[in-house]
């Protein structure tokens, strides 16, 4: 016995198309040089030979294509092989219509399915309760605290190291304390002054350096912020075919010449006659399913089709989701040629599959969630830590010619006071860093603990 199974890219339950380097990955149908093939179908077949006791083959269909019927009345696709005897069975998603059945036998449906759409998420499905971090990424986050923290410290340094800053560590109080630091550039990022100032040119250049760093995160920021509006508002939530059909911001479309395509052309609802001449003047068709998944992840666009294929897609997809409107109920079946003995037996071995919940593993085992792509719903729109490179480069750069100031300036002291005293210049400055991170700043918080109770 012969048998063909339709391996074409019109139907996400029947091929999803892989690349070389993807691993890890739940699909329906997988093809190695067309030798091994798995796949919803094909456990089916496989069961079902091994019911009714028969051997067969599997070839793809050559025009990878379900069936239609063309003007001068000949049948392609699948359809057209089982008409023209070269194959004995259609087994695929092949949907039960009536002009199908005037041609071909159809066994039993082993899915009930029908008409929906997918498209992609819109921000507004998700969670807000921190939209006013999404302007920036996690990363981007984590690089501004982080230049946060390093311009606080940098600033304490250099408040502690620069003698213009702090002259007499035994006699003077420090003004920038690890706290006043931080709050120091606190003010800056709201762009509001906390005094006391830098009088040190070291100091000086740090705080410069963290304001401009500030005003333009600051400016960044807002821009962002303001275009994440911008684009939430002007996102439209579809969840019904009557709203698709009365909205044109998305742009939406079907397979070409497919029975979803029929249904909306013979309908007489005036919505689904809207959404066939919206098709029809946009000529939005698509050759395969692929293709309307594709357009549907970039956005923009709802894709419609089958429910149980466009939730396999879902599966697969995270950025995508289904419209929970389903209408025209219709059924998947395998097609065989007029009179052919072999549907009852497959209609009987089917339901049997069905009673015994064979049929229900199969849909768990093939359209359980494995999707992809997940974390880049927000991620395109947010500032990478990359995007402002630039400012954070300037940033550093400014805080090491801070630092490299200050000390120069405290080296400058010292070499005045080892040439005073006849000293030897390391020495001094050794004795001065000493003062300032120990004993002087114990020296000088005694001094005003003293002032204090005096």
């Amino acid at each position: 016995m012969r048998a063909v199974l339709a391996l074409v890219c019109v139907s996400a339950m029947t091929a999803w198309s892989h690349t070389a380097g993807e691993k890890n990955s739940t699909s329906p149908i997988r093809s190695e040089g067309e030798k091994s093939l798995e796949g919803y179908c094909i456990d089916l077949i496989s069961e079902l030979s091994k019911k009714l006791g028969f051997k067969y083959n599997v070839h793809p269909v050559k025009d990878g294509r379900y069936g239609a019927m063309d003007s001068s009345g000949n049948w392609n696709g699948m359809i057209g092989e089982v008409i023209r005897g070269e194959a004995d069975l259609a087994v695929a998603p092949l949907t039960v219509t009536a002009v199908r059945e005037r041609f071909v036998d159809m066994t039993t449906p082993f899915i009930q399915t029908g008409l929906s759409f997918i498209m992609r998420k819109s921000a507004d499905s998700e969670d807000h309760s921190f939209s006013l971090l999404s302007p920036f990424s996690t990363e981007m986050w984590v690089g501004v605290l982080i230049a946060f923290l390093l311009t606080g410290l940098c600033v304490f340094l250099v408040g502690r190291i620069s003698p213009m800053e702090w002259a007499d560590p035994e006699a003077d109080e420090h003004s920038f304390t690890l706290l006043h630091s931080f709050w120091y550039i606190t003010g800056a990022l709201t762009l509001q002054g906390a005094g006391p100032h830098p009088k040190a040119l070291s100091g000086r250049v740090v705080g410069a350096i963290w304001w401009i760093f500030a005003v333009l995160l600051l400016a960044c920021y807002f821009v962002n912020f303001n275009s994440v509006l911008r684009n939430k508002s002007k996102h439209t939530s579809i969840t019904s075919f009557e709203e698709l059909a009365n909205q044109d911001t998305i742009d939406y479309g079907t397979v070409e010449n497919g029975s979803t395509m029929l249904f909306f052309k013979n309908s007489i609802y005036p919505a689904y006659r809207r959404i066939h001449q919206h098709m029809e003047r946009k000529k939005s068709y698509v050759s395969t399913m692929q293709e309307g998944v594709r357009l549907a992840q970039e956005g923009r666009f709802a894709f419609i089709g089958e429910a149980v294929s466009l939730d396999l897609a879902v599966a697969r997809y995270c950025k995508l989701t289904r419209a929970q409107e389903v209408i025209s109920m219709r059924s998947y079946s395998i097609a065989a040629p007029r009179g052919s003995p072999l549907v009852k037996n497959l209609t009987i071995a089917i339901l049997q599959l069905s009673e015994s919940g064979e049929l229900t593993h199969l849909r768990e085992k093939w359209w359980a969630s494995s999707c992809v792509g997940s974390d880049e719903t927000h991620a395109s729109d947010a500032l990478k830590p990359y995007d402002l490179c630039g400012l954070f480069l300037l940033l550093g750069l400014g805080l090491g010619v801070g630092l490299l100031l200050a000390l120069l300036e405290l080296v400058s002291r010292a070499r005045s006071r080892a040439k005073d005293g006849k000293k030897s210049c390391c020495s001094v400055l050794s004795s001065e860093l000493h003062r300032r991170f120990r004993s002087g700043g114990e020296g000088a918080e005694q001094e005003s603990s003293d002032k204090s109770k005096a």
